[in-house]
């Protein structure tokens, strides 16, 4: 995969983009030593960037990705203690999650993710929102909010039940149970399961068959499936407002603690 650092986007540091193709764009979360955790600074960026992304006409197909092997562990604890303790933060964060997801959803250029490693919380909201989602047959998709102590905001409510049904949505959501590459495709959760070695490959692969097609008539079909999504908003934004609640309560204290300290949770 040949790649060139396209300068477009300077302005979101906390990812790396590179187009391999004339019109496909690679975008790569990156924290190195943390596994790609989605900090404040990333938090922010990738609320912000799918705007620009749509109104980048070299582009016709991103390909979303962690570095390193892993796509990302989710959100950054200090970012999680930021915004227990502060309210300015809590209600910025907020309208960034809120951002996040609807500015996924309404991006014109179709979106192809490729998973590998884990991809937990915040991490996860690009990998399952994307268009076409490409998992390895080892990579981990956990939820991880209620074992956090708060209601599985982030996209869980929006997407989850319309891909895998409320049934196992609920499993997984409330119990925070880890689905591997080949369960998320057997129950619809993601689109394609590949050998670990060909998640990059296969994902490229989807992207190039997507530029090559009619622009139109894809991003049209993309824009009215998306409708689907958007009728589950009014759910998205209670389930979004339950979660940032739940961030000033003792079970979200409890929960931070718990994930520092590697240990399981006691809630009272």
């Amino acid at each position: 995969m040949t790649e060139r650092r396209v300068e477009r986007y300077a302005q979101f540091p906390s990812l790396t983009f590179d187009r391999v193709d004339e019109h496909i764009l690679v975008v790569t979360l990156r924290a190195e030593g943390r596994l790609n955790a989605v900090d404040a600074a990333m938090h922010a960026d990738l609320s912000r960037v799918w705007r620009e992304i749509d109104s980048d006409q070299d582009t016709r197909v991103v390909v979303v990705r962690g570095a390193d092997g892993t796509f990302s562990s989710g959100g950054d604890f200090d970012l999680i203690d930021e915004i227990r303790g502060d309210f300015t933060v809590r209600a910025r964060v907020l309208r960034e999650a809120g951002e996040l997801v609807y500015n996924v959803i309404n991006c014109g250029t179709p979106i192809v993710s490729a998973i590998d490693g884990v991809a937990v919380g915040a991490g996860l909201v690009v990998a399952l929102l994307a268009d076409i989602s490409v998992a390895g047959r080892s990579a981990r998709l956990i939820d991880g909010h209620t074992r956090l102590g708060v209601a599985a905001g982030d996209h869980a409510a929006i997407v989850w039940p319309l891909l895998c049904g409320m049934a196992k949505a609920k499993y997984h959501l409330l119990t925070c149970e880890p689905v591997s590459g080949e369960e998320a495709e057997r129950i619809g959760l993601v689109s394609l399961c590949v050998d670990d070695d060909r998640v990059q490959d296969t994902a490229l692969e989807v992207a190039r068959k997507l530029a090559a097609g009619s622009q139109t008539a894809i991003r049209w079909t993309k824009h009215t499936l998306n409708n689907w999504l958007r009728l589950a908003g009014p759910s998205f934004d209670a389930s979004l407002a339950l979660e940032f609640l739940g961030f000033t309560g003792p079970d979200a204290a409890e929960g931070t603690a718990a994930r520092r300290e590697k240990r399981p949770p006691r809630f009272s």
